[in-house]
């Protein structure tokens, strides 16, 4: 197998699991640990991988996010967010944003800061622990057991706030209220000013592709009863884009 061959199998593996060792690659490949590591340190330059802190796992990069985004089909992420996004944005004020998983993180893909006092800045790029975000534990809720086992390896999860969900047991809890729902929040779980609410969009097989979210400042949006005129206008929009991406009609989550 040569290089080039050896790096798309590469990124495919890192693709479908989330995570990708170099233990993991050279027994998929065949090789020695040296070569397996230089091919995920070309994956790296590329853009298609990267790194949390040397020795860890490697993780999806932004190319492979705008690939997926790109890719040819009759309607992109991208295109089929992109006017939701601005509709969502006018009819709450808030800030509404993309986000994509990325291993044991969601990526904020699209992102466009509200208008109104109650918004919270705009994180276009940015990268932040899954489980403490509202469109990362949308996301989440709707993975398989397999899928969440190579993503949070041993179950340990990392705590941003004091409010960050740091048990397992507790976050399972919460994943099985966000599918009855249709809905998650993180009301200071990533930032203590911030309040985010975000919705699933799932693909036909039921597999989570993106989530669509609003943030506002927790000064402003804290409780149950502030988060409720928002939940409307949200899953509406996750509902749009979600039938635009499948191309048929589908029932928006009851809230």
């Amino acid at each position: 197998m040569n290089s080039a061959r050896m790096a798309l199998h590469a990124v495919r593996l890192l693709a479908s699991r989330g995570t990708l060792t170099v233990t993991e690659l050279a027994r998929e490949l065949g090789v020695a640990p040296s070569t397996a590591h230089r091919v995920l340190a070309n994956c790296v330059v590329s853009g298609f991988a990267r790194q949390e802190h040397g020795g860890g796992p490697y993780l999806p990069a932004e190319a492979m996010h705008e690939i997926t985004l790109s890719i040819t089909s009759a309607v992109t992420l991208r295109d089929a967010a992109g006017v939701q996004l601005a509709e969502l944005r006018e009819r709450t004020g808030l800030t509404t944003s993309v986000m994509v998983l990325e291993g044991s993180g969601a990526r904020f893909v699209q992102s466009l800061e509200g208008s109104g006092p109650r918004r919270a800045t705009a994180r276009l790029g940015r990268v932040l622990p899954a489980h403490c975000t509202s469109g990362g534990k949308a996301m989440l809720a709707f993975c398989s057991a397999g899928d969440l086992d190579r993503r949070f390896p041993g179950h340990r999860l990392a705590g941003v706030t004091g409010r960050s969900i740091t048990d397992w047991e507790c976050l399972l809890r919460e994943f099985a209220r966000i599918r009855l729902r249709g809905w998650a929040a993180n009301i200071g779980e990533s930032d203590r000013a911030v309040t985010g609410i975000g919705a699933p969009i799932l693909l036909g097989s039921g597999e989570p592709a993106a989530a669509v979210t609003l943030a506002a400042s927790a000064s402003h949006v804290r409780t149950r009863a502030e988060i409720e005129p928002f939940l409307e206008p949200l899953l509406d929009a996750a509902t749009t884009i979600q039938t635009l991406l499948r191309g048929s009609r589908t029932v928006r989550p009851s809230a």
